[in-house]
């Protein structure tokens, strides 16, 4: 151990003599923490967007005038994707997924993107973000440094001469790894310093903050020793330098790009246009409530008039024509919902498929770990649309119930020829202050800390991977020097 430490110093101190090493290291810690900085700040300043143009949208809404209920269905409302206390570290999905739906009767809308900014091709390449520098910047970094840690030695003929005076094999390549590992140190200490920012300023979140550090600690170990048993390994260190930046390629850039194209493949998903083709398609067949001679609703008709045992739909004790919009957009969100099932079960083993491919590449795995313990992830997305369409639902029956138990039935037909019945349909704006404001419950932090449980085990499984080449490679260090 001391003789390891002391080859850590030599190659610290070395580190410290090269400008460009040192350069390299004061870059790496300067882009870690302006990304983890500026990252949180972009996130604070869009959480507070969202809140005010949430605010804004629930205030036009109830300030709206007398009007008929149905027209306050078409006018709907906007909705806002609320930003969690750690997505200022990993936005994850966020800037790709939409984060604001329009609700409305009758149609269930896709959610759209905030900002035209977030859609460019450069924001989808990464996003400036201490997950992205830890993911994709600090290994290629590491990778520079290290490199030609072992291969240096021995083309200067030192590796012998250390070998030769007790230092052994398994001393070299553990001091260089310590070396190497508090390289990579430097660049987890602003990523973590953010984290526990964040699960300050929200306590709740300090488990899910934890193994989002875990999970990023353990990959950066993982280039660590496996750089050093490359250097080990290779002949010469421009064979460890390509060898290096070819599996940095596939590892951090090919894989992630190449298992989401993978996915679509093995589980391809219609385009949201071919969707509402097919949900119209099927409306037609159930039932048209703005049809007055539609089969399915002449039935009902018939089943109301039958249950209130009368005759005439004006004998009902309520407005029919309310009622019939009830039932039309009970019948519609039982079709978006079976819809929405189906997107949900394609893309959620779009994302099992993803998962299980982070056996290839470590970067998925902490990715996964990263977005599942931030909230950023395909589930909240899921989940904001599930309660999003929940609100939507409930808004619009509550002034269907408006329009059947507050108009006039003769009133409400005759309102398009008659200007006073008109007038008498349209009731007080005060009733659209009563419609629930909508809250997002995001997913609790025990059950992402869940999620990110299997990751994390599979960086385990590639950590022990890279120690048993490191154990390997040291025998072949050995071997070279006899």
């Amino acid at each position: 151990m001391r003789r390891a430490g002391l080859i850590a110093r030599a190659e610290l101190a070395l580190m410290v003599r090269s400008r460009v090493a040192l350069i390299g290291v004061v870059a790496l810690l300067l882009l870690s923490t302006i990304a983890a900085a500026t990252s949180q700040a972009h996130m604070a300043q869009e959480r507070l967007s969202r809140l005010a143009n949430q605010t804004q949208t629930d205030a036009l809404f109830e300030a709206q005038p007398a009007r008929h209920p149905h027209r306050m269905v078409h006018y709907g409302s906007y909705v806002f994707r609320p930003i969690g206390t750690l997505a200022g570290f990993d936005p994850g999905i966020d800037p790709f997924s939409g984060t604001t739906l329009y609700l409305e009767g009758h149609r269930q809308n896709s959610a759209t993107i905030s900002a035209v900014r977030e859609n460019s091709s450069l924001m989808r390449f990464g996003q400036l973000t201490p997950a992205f520098v830890l993911q994709t910047l600090a290994p290629l970094l590491l990778i520079f440094l290290g490199f030609s840690m072992i291969t240096r030695e021995r083309g200067r003929g030192s590796l012998r001469l250390l070998l030769s005076s007790g230092v052994t094999a398994g001393d070299i390549i553990f001091g260089k790894t310590l070396a190497l590992g508090s390289i990579g140190l430097v660049a987890l200490v602003p990523a973590w310093l953010a984290l526990f920012l964040m699960a300050l300023a929200m306590p709740s979140e300090a488990g899910a903050a934890a193994m989002i550090g875990l999970g990023y600690g353990l990959y950066v170990l993982i280039w660590v020793v496996g750089i050093v048993a490359a250097s080990a390994l290779a002949q010469t260190g421009q064979g460890a330098l390509l060898s290096l930046i070819g599996i940095w390629c596939f590892v951090a850039i090919v894989a992630p790009r190449g298992a989401a194209e993978l996915a679509s493949r093995l589980a391809p998903l219609d385009s949201r246009a071919t969707t509402d083709l097919t949900i119209q398609a099927e409306l037609r067949q159930l039932g048209d409530s703005h049809n007055p001679d539609d089969p399915f609703f002449a039935a009902f008709k018939a089943r109301i008039l039958a249950q209130h045992r009368v005759t005439k739909v004006e004998d009902l004790p309520f407005n029919f024509r309310g009622a019939v919009s009830a039932e039309g957009e009970a019948l519609t969100s039982r079709l978006f919902d079976k819809y929405f099932v189906e997107l949900a079960t394609v893309q959620r083993t779009q994302s099992q498929i993803v998962s299980g491919l982070s056996i290839l590449s470590p970067a998925l795995a902490v990715r996964h770990v990263s977005m599942a313990g931030a909230g950023t992830d395909l589930e909240t997305h899921l989940r904001f649309l599930q309660q999003s369409e929940a609100h939507r639902f409930a808004m619009v029956q509550y002034l269907n119930g408006l329009h059947r138990d507050k108009l006039n039935h003769a009133d409400d037909a005759a309102r398009s020829k008659d200007r006073a019945a008109e007038q008498r349909t349209r009731i007080a704006a005060d009733n659209w202050a009563k419609v629930p404001d909508f809250v997002f419950k995001p997913t609790r932090a025990a059950e992402r800390l869940s999620a990110a449980l299997a990751p994390i085990l599979t960086l385990s499984l590639w950590l022990g991977a890279m120690l048993v080449l490191a154990v390997w490679s040291r025998r072949v260090l050995e071997g070279r020097a006899l």
